[in-house]
């Protein structure tokens, strides 16, 4: 076992405060965006070896792949630790974006490989040859907008704008485009070609989103669509004009309270507006944006990857483990997440291995078990977990008065 310093990214879009109260550590005055957990190549955590050096983890798995990640992982997702988890937090909107699937991914990577891209250019696509499934489990309230709603929902709340307007000649001809193409027989077919319309329309987009925007603050009521409609008016203040203010509307809004969890598959149109929590990922930084962002956006190759069919909110319920763990398990192979819990009166709890693990405390402190040796950790610290550790035990740390609360991701397998 390893301790491990993670790298901080400091977006924009993050909040000052969130992170720094979570693991209990001075605030740094910047934007802390995401807090990077795992052996990704582009920030990698660092592990503390002990000969008191220090070693990038991505650099200390590739000495002994089968050693730290298992047979079985390296069977199924090559020599590299197969997840990124993140601690996230956003104080402003993320973009709007979608991440490809494996196959997409791969056969994206090698043809901007082929033509020469540079890795880091503003327009590539894509990073990495793996694709991005990923979770998001809320600390706080958080708020998001995840996967395509149906149509006929969507159709309801733009017939509620168009009644804003003092009379049908009013309403932008756009809001009339966009209901008759959610009519379409083929549900898929109408929203692909309503995200279509708001993704190219440039400057007639704007025009009718400024046209909406000044409709909803006129005084029209927002009820029953205050969430949705109150998201349309602060993404313009963020983004005026943005095709993504209006492609909100054809996407589910949700509010997750804490504890609850969503996972995000290939083609899922999504962003995260606002709030703390724990995000698990393949690992992989790959990713098509759709507005709401001044980065690049590739509108053929967006469309060629966004998934047009409408979706329930794809909610991640816990499973239990031994000792009445949570153990949230997505429909993906790389990554599990493990929320622990220990209490003063608490058992030693058994960390849910299927090869590689990491650890970080966000509450009191704890120390990990194995045949092999010990390691405490304090609130805010993390740790690396070889395969080759396994059983390893989680136990609240000796002379800690307070309850400990840790998260641990290793691999759905």
């Amino acid at each position: 076992m390893y301790e491990i310093e993670n790298v901080l990214r400091d977006y924009a879009w993050g909040s000052t405060t969130a992170i720094a109260s979570l693991l209990g550590r001075p605030e740094s005055g910047r934007p802390e965006a995401e807090l990077w957990i795992g052996a990704h190549p582009d920030s990698p955590s660092v592990a503390h070896t002990p000969d008191g050096g220090r070693r990038p983890l991505d650099d200390l798995i590739a000495s002994d792949p089968e050693h730290f990640l298992g047979a079985e992982s390296v069977a199924a997702f090559g020599p590299r630790l197969p997840f990124l988890a993140k601690i996230l937090a956003a104080a402003q909107p993320l973009s709007l974006q979608v991440h490809p699937s494996l196959e997409q991914a791969r056969a994206g990577f090698a043809r901007e490989k082929d033509a020469g891209l540079d890795p880091h250019a503003a327009n590539r696509n894509y990073k990495d040859d793996n694709h991005k499934p990923e979770m998001i489990f809320a600390l706080t309230p958080f708020e998001a907008l995840c996967g395509f709603r149906p149509a006929a929902e969507t159709r309801k709340i733009l017939d509620h704008v168009a009644g804003a307007f003092p009379s049908p000649n009013e309403c932008p001809a756009l809001v009339q485009d966009l209901l008759s193409e959610l009519s379409a027989a083929d549900e898929g077919a109408g929203l692909h070609a309503a995200f279509e319309r708001l993704i190219t329309g440039g400057q007639a987009v704007a025009e009718a989103t400024a046209l909406v925007v000044a409709a909803l603050l006129s005084g029209a009521p927002l009820a029953p669509y205050e969430a949705e409609l109150g998201t349309v008016i602060s993404l313009n203040e963020k983004y005026p004009g943005d095709p993504g203010v209006l492609i909100s509307l054809l996407l589910n809004r949700i509010s997750l309270q804490p504890g609850e969890a969503v996972y995000l598959p290939a083609g899922n149109v999504h962003a995260y507006l606002h709030g703390l929590g724990v995000e698990v990922m393949a690992s992989s930084d790959n990713v098509l944006r759709g507005g709401l962002t001044p980065k690049h956006i590739d509108v053929p190759e967006l469309l060629k990857t966004i998934d047009f069919h409408p979706v329930g909110v794809p909610m991640l319920h816990a499973g239990k483990t031994m000792m009445d763990q949570e153990v949230y398990r997505p429909p993906f192979g790389e990554f599990q997440l493990q929320r622990i819990e220990l209490g003063p009166d608490s058992g030693p709890v058994p960390l849910a291995q299927s090869g590689a693990s990491v650890v970080i405390v966000v509450a009191g402190a704890v120390y990990l078990d194995s045949p092999k040796g010990d390691l405490e950790l304090s609130r805010g610290s993390s740790a690396f977990v070889a395969a080759a550790e396994a059983p390893v035990n989680v136990h609240r740390a000796a002379g800690s008065n307070e309850p400990a609360l840790a998260f641990a991701v290793t691999t759905g397998l």
